[in-house]
């Protein structure tokens, strides 16, 4: 569907939407729509990336299909939130990144040398040479998405609001509806994708975690890696990658068995794209902790760091900005039930 016509379906849904007012205690996306009369561009943009597309909604409908009025609340704000990653995202660097992932998995197939640890088959200095220029490029596109959002939404900062948000975003509160879990991936409700978005989220922080401990010893206790089993780093990085093999899965497992009537198919692709990298990075990265004392540790850990740039690289274009701008759709929200409008 076009762009116009996705806006101007969000826009005639949510006027019935806004008339009828039956939904409007299932999630945030109602309350907030109850503050507008129309909707169009900024408005539509923020709703859609507040909805969870928990589809409690529609299968609560009376208006929706077969009705003549054929309202599907959660594929027409998901189609809008798809065309809204694209706008905020930065545009010229979507080549470069692509260019960054593919420089980057080239580098290290052709950069290995022999040696029993891990600088000795990558040395470090390549290392933070490649990941430093990757992660300067994604921090930025990440940083200008996420300001043309936060500028679009209203956003401002206050210091209760931020916290509501936060915690909003930490405990999933829109996935819970109420405690039964949302309608998904049919009616029944069900508490398991909220359950597999927290092994993602925090898997994801843990690595980070990880990375960040680890440079710490490197740098600031002139420990280099690889470390002992029982180290924090290896701790974090283990149950970190644990969470990063079963969410991904568990998120995937959900997708293949959801009612497509509530879904925007042209996202598949970009759904299985990322969570099919954080799974196969978190196995490389378990399989090295296995192998780093073998001979298959050298090639093990190329295919691992080539992954871990091909994922950097393309988070600015893919399904993680969701959990940025939700997180400040989140906070537009909170600031609107402070009375911020």
């Amino acid at each position: 569907m076009p762009q116009t016509d996705s806006a101007a379906e969000g826009a005639r849904i949510l006027t019935i939407c806004n008339a009828c007012r039956y939904c409007e205690g299932y999630c945030a996306v109602f309350p907030a729509m109850e503050h507008r009369r129309a909707f169009a561009g900024a408005d539509l943009n923020f709703l859609a990336n507040l909805c969870h597309n928990c589809a409690e909604c529609y299968y609560a409908c009376q208006y929706a299909p077969p009705h003549a009025f054929a309202v599907n609340v959660p594929r027409v704000l998901a189609e809008i939130r798809a065309q809204s990653y694209r706008q905020y995202a930065w545009s010229n660097g979507r080549y470069t990144a692509g260019v960054f992932a593919l420089g980057a998995v080239l580098a290290f197939v052709f950069a290995r040398s022999a040696g029993p640890r891990f600088y000795d088959v990558i040395p470090h200095a390549f290392m933070v040479a490649v990941f430093g220029t990757i992660s300067g490029f994604v921090l930025a596109a990440l940083a200008i998405g996420a300001i043309r959002s936060a500028k679009e939404f209203g956003v401002r900062w206050d210091t209760k609001a931020l916290a509501r948000a936060a915690a909003d975003v930490l405990t999933l509160e829109y996935l819970r509806s109420g405690g039964a879990g949302c309608t998904y991936p049919t009616e029944r409700h069900s508490g398991a994708r909220r359950w597999f978005h927290h092994c993602t989220f925090y898997g994801f922080l843990l690595c980070f975690a990880s990375t960040t401990v680890a440079a710490l010893y490197h740098y600031g206790l002139g420990r280099l890696a690889p470390y002992p089993y029982t180290s924090l780093p290896v701790l974090l990085g283990t149950f970190g990658g644990v969470g990063l093999l079963v969410g991904p899965a568990g998120l995937y497992w959900l997708k293949r068995r959801r009612d497509p009537a509530t879904a925007d198919a042209n996202q598949n692709s970009m759904d299985l794209t990322f969570l099919s990298l954080l799974f196969a990075t978190s196995l490389t990265g378990l399989l090295l902790l296995v192998l780093r004392a073998s001979s298959g540790m050298a090639p093990m850990l190329l295919i691992h760091l080539a992954l871990v740039a091909a994922l950097f690289a393309t988070l600015p274009y893919g399904k993680f900005v969701h959990g940025i701008y939700r997180s400040l759709a989140l906070l537009r929200y909170a600031l609107e039930q402070r009375g911020g409008r």
